[in-house]
């Protein structure tokens, strides 16, 4: 996914009130969105390189938007609205190779009254769902992890993907890692073992688990390569 305009580079203050990060720009300090409510772990040491989209519209009262930090020497996409967008990207333009070719692609489709998943798509007659994941942890240069703090919604969502092929359909969950040149990802079951329990109880019911990294630059944000999962 192309951003709309260039990226404004700027040095990371602090975050707060979970929806706002103040950043130091050449010649000011500005408050922006920060479109991403999870805990960031790892990512917010004051003075972290950081990109900011700058907004047009006049209603919004916040002029920018964070999009990527620099942690540790590798670009992070930390938007998660991004997500999906970078996921239909990826579907539309088969980079997803377990997911290619396919009849119909539809976002945000109910399964049931309280769960509604990322993706619906169809092939040959094959209902498949799938769930997005945004994975913005790492605590080594090599290895991605989600999740960052822990989440009853994800174990949830995983309960609910086992549900769907009860009911015949396929199901996916791909964790898209937005962190550069990540070589392997794993479930952090240190910071939420419970959804590892779940992760184990899914994969072992038929859920596919995919990792996919992305290529991120101060342009563009897209699915660069499928990576191994190394949990047992």
């Amino acid at each position: 996914m192309e951003f709309t305009k260039s990226l404004i580079k700027g040095k990371l203050i602090k975050r707060y009130k979970r929806f706002f990060v103040d950043v130091q720009l050449d010649t000011e300090i500005v408050t922006a969105h920060c479109p991403n409510t999870g805990s960031m772990k790892g990512l917010l040491n004051e003075g972290n390189e950081v990109y900011l989209l700058k907004h047009d519209d006049p209603k919004r009262k916040l002029k920018y938007g964070l999009e990527i930090i620099k942690a540790k020497k590798k670009l992070v996409g930390v938007n998660t609205h991004m997500a999906n967008k970078i996921v239909n990207h990826g579907l539309s333009n088969n980079l997803i190779k377990e997911l290619k070719n396919n009849d119909l692609i539809k976002p945000e489709v109910f399964f049931n009254k309280e769960t509604r998943f990322d993706f619906l798509v169809e092939k040959n007659q094959q209902k498949s769902f799938i769930e997005v994941k945004n994975v913005t942890l790492f605590r080594d240069k090599k290895t991605a992890e989600f999740p960052d703090a822990i989440t009853t919604r994800g174990s949830k969502h995983l309960l609910t993907l086992i549900d769907a092929i009860k009911k015949g359909y396929k199901t996916y969950l791909i964790f898209l890692v937005q962190v550069q040149n990540i070589e392997s990802f794993k479930i952090a079951k240190d910071i939420d073992n419970e959804y590892y329990k779940n992760y184990l109880i899914a994969k072992k019911a038929g859920v596919n688990f995919l990792a996919y990294r992305c290529k991120i630059s101060s342009k563009e944000i897209l699915i660069e390569k499928k990576i191994k999962i190394i949990n047992e």
